[in-house]
């Protein structure tokens, strides 16, 4: 028997930070974002002994280990072993995952692959040895915990993106509490919302974690400019949420430049040379807004674009060496299935 799995990757609107513990804790976290079809899909099959092979196939990584004992954190394939040991199955496993999101593109690639393969794996285990399976609420939760293990500081929230799908305003309250607010747009906002967005990788590859820790470390030390900018970034998450259900693209646009003002605030590394070059070309082509993707510090950028410029922005952007990549939003999240091949 085989399983497979599929679970999307997301652009966070604004917010993003304020979803980390420390922030959570102390001033309440709010995020907006949008799961969109680009996904980390996931294969699992059975091995009869407790032999674990893993292949990751953009990373062009793999290992064998003759048991779970083996499956040491040395940088490794490692969100992919903790994946393995969280499901306890009673046999040996072969995992094989891609992800159509580049690695450290800024739009939670990471904790898709986490997602999708706790939700296969979880399949498998339920062939086999029964139980209730994974909720996709659950497998968002546990995605989390993960990064945990594994002391990554981040937030939880690309995993309730990644299992959940849709557009989602989340709220990240003390003690890990979360509260989720799917957002049900009138149709004609999610459509001109997703004609009118286009999404640009820069070429670099970036990495939220080395990125939060410094952020983090100025929010704790109650640097005034980065608290009023951690705080800023949070409240646009809920400007944004009433914009779009008004259906005011054009606060819309504004709101995210705004994001992007106060994430500068948080880390002036949040946009790279190459970032800004993009962005100015962009503008001049008929964006009306701009936003980083994830922390910054390199991967994706998102654009909302004027009536019927989304084209000539494009071409801008593509000019500019920078790498559209097509997505629809996606609503479903978090999808398994058992395949006969």
């Amino acid at each position: 028997m085989v399983f497979r799995s599929r679970a999307p990757v997301r652009i966070d609107f604004a917010g993003g930070t304020t979803d980390i513990p420390a922030v959570a804790d102390r001033d309440g976290g709010a995020v907006l974002s949008a799961a969109i079809s680009r996904y980390a899909y996931c294969t699992v099959r059975p091995l009869t002994e407790d032999t674990v092979v893993m292949r990751a196939e953009e990373l062009e990584q793999s290992l064998r280990a003759s048991s779970r004992a083996e499956l040491v954190y040395d940088g490794t394939l490692d969100l992919l072993k903790a994946a393995v040991r969280a499901i306890e199955l009673d046999c040996g496993v072969e995992v094989t995952v891609r992800c159509d999101a580049p690695p450290g593109s800024g739009t939670g690639s990471s904790s898709a692959v986490a997602v999708s393969l706790l939700g296969a794996l979880d399949a498998l285990r339920c062939s086999r040895q029964g139980g209730e399976a994974l909720t996709q609420l659950h497998a968002a939760e546990l995605a989390y915990e993960l990064d945990r293990v594994l002391g990554i500081v981040g937030g939880a929230q690309d995993q309730y993106a990644a299992a959940l799908g849709g557009m989602n305003y989340l709220r990240f309250r003390g003690g890990g509490e979360v509260d989720v607010e799917r957002l049900e747009l009138p149709r004609w906002v999610a459509y001109e919302l997703e004609k009118h967005l286009v999404l640009c990788y820069s070429g670099e590859a970036r990495f939220s974690s080395d990125a939060n820790e410094r952020m983090i470390a100025a929010y704790l030390a109650g640097n005034e400019q980065v608290v009023a900018a951690m705080r800023r970034v949070r409240d646009v998450a809920g400007e944004m949420r009433e914009s779009l259900q008004r259906g005011d693209l054009d606060s819309f646009g504004a709101q995210l430049n705004a994001e992007t003002q106060a994430r500068l605030v948080l880390s002036t590394e949040a946009m790279t040379d190459k970032m800004a070059e993009l962005r100015e070309a962009a503008f001049q082509a008929g964006a009306l807004g701009a936003k980083i993707c994830g922390a910054g510090g390199g991967g994706c950028m998102v654009f909302l674009c004027a009536p019927d410029r989304e084209s000539s922005v494009r071409r801008a952007l593509t000019a500019a060496n920078g790498r559209i990549l097509n997505f629809a939003l996606e609503h479903e999240g978090l999808q398994v299935w058992e395949s006969p091949r």
